[in-house]
């Protein structure tokens, strides 16, 4: 350089230097800056500031500490733009993790060609998940087009790498712990003097101290650590490039909606499909035909067996407006409220093919990736409620990626080629994304550790709460109170008049704050505008936490479009208008409280999930242009939050969701923070219990890559489970069961059977006895769940010594109709006397095999296969021939059924479906 730069030699100019950068006009960044000068992330108000430049010149360069923050924010590509990769050699000796070095990327190099160094860069940046424009690379040189590679046949062999398990989720520790006893034992002073964050010259009298402080620290990072989970998305395996799936096959429905037929995707989808060789019926909804009566005839008028339902309603954006109500948030939409009729006239007009629904840019696949249609992301939300409440018309989400003109033909293809896998056996994905390069598929797992660094956010100036009076949003205002913020701002509905307010003010102003409770519906865009124009400029807004909003306890069934409106926006609203209101003011910190029910989904939750998920959406947007934003889907917490009462913890914990407790989710709050984690899952989930019971009516690809939920699924596949460590006690009371079934007459087997069931769902119920459990009330009166059936079934396995469906109680809806079932299992050939099995001995080993047959069958199989009918038809006349239609030629048919094979049943059913 021409000039000793950053030293004191630079003293003599710095006058000069000040007038002429005092002379400049300057304006905030629109991109997140790091400043050499601090090695932190830079504020608006210090690049804006001529003073700021003037140390720039004069003061070292903390690069080292810039990277450190970068790796800290999650930044895991670098790229240098210069003559030269001299930085990016230097990030290399700075940057010890191969992971990091690997992220490093310089555009050009000193010495080599220009061309071959950039090329080079743009690869490195494309494997590593970065969007490139590659068309002006192409545009000039007509000759050069897109190949798929390999150009031969191959075998279609993935070799995903499977993650490990961390040791949190072992409880056995962490590697800091090891690290921490090795440097022990050998008594390496200067180790320990650095991860204890001491002088290398103190005394034992302070090194005590340190210790054990350290100890507490690690122990608490190791509780955090055990608590955290993050989305990733990885290719779907099997691909769905040409030839990864059959032929697209049958009539399917594509719903578009009226106000976004112009989408590119409306056409494209259309063509696409038609163009693979299905028959593709579109379905044109405008605002009059978007509800489920309308829209259920809508189905009906298809006059077809579908094989599938593509909906691209999601698409339409604009605002909904219920009749006889103010116009709702911008932030629901009418696309969002069709999606909800559409599904449910999906399980009103039983069409036979199931339901997918796509989105538009409403997903982030990584970091580099932003969300453009937020609204959409509700969709998302919305769709994994749907799985769990109807998993029989159930489909799954897809994520198209943008088009601002002409859909790519390889976009095209790709969803052409899922929806044709969509109608394999061994299909279960449910959560897509189609991007150029392929498609790719959603999972949980466990977010990486990352400790915090020793400079943790800490809050100053104005903090806003919004929900601040409730349960969760008083434990954060205690947090910040404590830190150091001199004025917080607690908004909710009633303000000052929120129970125990008045109580929690003092609270607060006893730890040192000032505190404003004000009545404010932050859903209400002028009501905010008019609240954050009153805060002090001596204590300007530095942090925001939204965790107002609404819950919900109602089926999609159960749900008109007005209630689902008013849940998502109690939560979006006041989240979009934040995010507005607040877009050119320099935050700290911009947490939105998400929820679990957004990540995985929630029964009885469909609109709080939708709600949740849009939180999450706008979190992603917000990360991509360079804002603050950490959003935290939380597990329930203790009291009288998400949890609610003593009884309600009861019941999560029995589902696999024990509550957290305030202070532990506090700490993993201020972890996020520390960090800068923009989406993060906060839960503490009993994997034993709850991934079972979660999929007991359908798969869940979501969870395959959390070790522990896939542990816990197969201990619940098999028998072994309900059994004691040998089963050798279980072998011998289900023997002994059926040995005294045998002896018994008929009525006491049924006896016996039904006192065995009730007494088991009595148990599951936490009854202390079996009056409450009549014969004849079905499960699902009883309040049972995924949950209560997968420790029913559990319970019924180790006493009978069957292996019975995770399905049961569905199956077989009442006590009464389960115990007859299970003792025409337990005793297939003198069962007599049970109510479900036929005293004629012309009820022989080939009705059961066709019965066994038929029960392999999913219901929902039989009725798109058209034969569900039929066969109702075909066996009502064998059980019931005194109710049968007059004689005809073929009176002699329900004579000649016990001796048909299963091929010739079948055959029987799809004859009388003719007729």
């Amino acid at each position: 350089v021409s000039h000793a730069f950053h030293s004191p030699l630079m003293d003599p100019v710095l006058d000069d230097f000040r007038k002429v950068a005092g002379g400049l006009t300057y304006q905030e960044p629109k991109l997140p800056v790091i400043s050499n000068v601090t090695g932190e992330l830079a504020e608006s108000a210090q690049l804006t500031d001529p003073e700021y430049w003037v140390r720039h010149v004069r003061e070292a360069v903390r690069f080292h500490d810039g990277l450190t923050t970068l790796t800290a924010q999650g930044v895991s590509t670098l790229l240098e733009l210069g003559p030269d990769s001299v930085l990016t050699a230097m990030a290399h000796d700075t940057l010890t993790d191969p992971a990091a070095q690997a992220g490093l990327v310089g555009a050009l190099r000193k010495g080599r060609a220009e061309a071959d160094t950039f090329l080079a860069a743009l690869a490195q940046l494309h494997v590593r998940g970065a969007e490139v424009d590659w068309a002006p690379l192409y545009a000039p040189v007509e000759s050069r087009r897109r190949v798929d590679l390999p150009t031969y046949a191959f075998q279609h062999q993935t070799y995903w790498p499977q993650p490990k398990e961390s040791a949190a989720a072992d409880g056995q520790g962490t590697s800091v712990d090891a690290e921490f006893w090795e440097a022990v034992q050998r008594e390496d002073l200067e180790g320990l003097a650095e991860t204890l964050e001491l002088d290398q010259d103190a005394s034992l009298k302070s090194v005590l101290p340190a210790l054990a402080s350290w100890r507490r620290r690690q122990q608490e990072q190791q509780q955090v650590d055990a608590l955290r989970y993050q989305i990733t998305w990885k290719p779907l395996p099997g691909g769905s490039g040409p030839g990864a799936g059959p032929a697209l096959q049958g009539a399917w429905a594509l719903v578009v909606p009226d106000g976004a037929a112009e989408h590119p995707w409306c056409a494209a989808a259309e063509e696409a499909m038609a163009a693979a060789g299905t028959d593709v019926r579109r379905v044109v909804v405008g605002d009059e035909a978007a509800d489920r009566t309308e829209m259920t005839k809508l189905l009906r008028d298809l006059d077809a067996p579908l094989a599938g339902v593509l909906s691209l309603l999601a698409l339409d954006e604009r605002s909904y407006e219920p009749s006889g109500s103010l116009a709702q948030s911008a932030s629901f939409t009418r696309g969002m409220a069709a999606t909800l009729a559409l599904t449910q006239a999906v399980v009103d007009a039983e069409v036979g093919g199931r339901l997918w629904i796509a989105t538009c840019g409403a997903v982030s696949v990584g970091a580099a990736e932003s969300v453009r249609g937020v609204a959409q992301s509700q969709a998302w939300g919305f769709g994994r409620v749907v799985g769990l409440e109807h998993p029989e018309v159930w489909g799954g989400l897809i994520d198209l990626p943008e088009a601002t003109g002409a859909v790519p033909a390889s976009a095209r293809a790709h969803l052409t080629t899922l929806l044709s896998r969509t109608a394999t056996e061994d299909f279960t994905e449910d959560q897509l994304a189609v991007r150029p390069s392929g498609a790719l598929v959603r999972r949980l797992v466990r977010a990486p550790r990352r400790p915090a660094p020793a400079g943790q956010w800490q809050p100053r100036g104005t903090v806003l709460i919004t929900g601040g009076t409730g349960a969760l949003g008083a434990h954060v205002a205690r947090w910040c109170a404590g830190g150091g913020a001199r004025h917080l701002v607690l908004t909710s509905r009633r303000g000052p008049d929120a129970p125990r307010a008045a109580e929690l003010r003092a609270e607060l102003e006893e730890l040192g704050a000032e505190v404003t409770i004000a009545a404010c519906d932050v859903a209400d865009r002028d009501a905010l505008a008019g609240l954050l124009a009153e805060i002090p400029a001596d204590a300007p807004l530095s942090a925001v936490v939204h965790a107002a909003g609404l819950g919900q306890d109602r089926m999609i069934d159960e749900t008109g479009p007005a209630d689902f409106a008013e849940i998502v926006t109690a939560k979006t609203a006041g989240a979009a208008h934040l995010d507005e209101l607040l877009g050119g003011t320099p935050l700290d910190a911009f947490v939105l409280f998400s929820s679990i029910a957004g990540v995985w989904g929630s029964g009885g939750q469909a609109a709080y999930a939708a709600a949740n998920a849009f939180l999450d959406g706008l979190a992603e947007r917000r990360r991509a242009q360079g804002r603050a934003v950490t959003s935290v889907a939380w597990g329930p917490w203790a009291g009288s939050g998400m949890a609610g009462d003593d009884e309600a913890a009861a019941h999560l914990r029995k589902r696999g969701l024990p509550v957290m407790r305030p202070e532990s989710a506090v700490a993993a709050l201020r972890h996020a923070l520390g960090v800068r984690d923009a989406l993060v899952t906060v839960a503490d989930v009993d994997w034993e219990r709850f991934a079972p019971a979660f999929t007991v009516r359908r798969p869940s690809p979501l969870l395959d890559d959390l070790p522990e939920a896939r542990r816990a699924l197969d201990a619940a596949s098999g028998v072994s489970g309900a059994r004691s460590a040998d089963g050798a006690g279980t072998d011998d009371a289900a023997a002994a069961l059926r040995e005294r079934l045998a002896a018994a007459s008929a009525d006491e087997r049924e006896r016996t059977v039904l006192k065995l069931v009730r007494e088991e769902v009595a148990a599951v119920l936490g009854h202390t006895g079996t009056e409450a459990v009549r014969e004849d009330r079905a499960f699902k009166d009883f309040g049972f769940d995924s949950l209560t059936a997968v420790e029913l079934r559990t319970r019924l396995n180790a006493a009978t010594g069957l292996s019975l469906p995770s399905t049961l109680v569905f199956d077989h809806p009442t006590p009464g109709e389960l115990s007859r079932q299970l003792l025409a299992e337990l005793l297939p050939d003198s069962a007599a006397g049970s109510g479900d099995v036929d005293d004629d001995p012309a009820d022989t080993e080939a009705d059961a095999e066709v019965r066994r047959a038929l029960a392999s069958v999913p219901i929902a199989r039989l009725r798109e296969a058209g034969l569900m009918d039929a066969v109702l038809r075909l066996a009502a006349q064998h059980a019931s021939p005194d109710t049968a239609p007059a004689p005809t030629d073929d009176d002699d048919m329900d004579d000649s059924i016990d001796a048909m094979d299963v091929d010739n049943l079948i055959q029987l059913a799809l004859d009388n479906s003719d007729s």
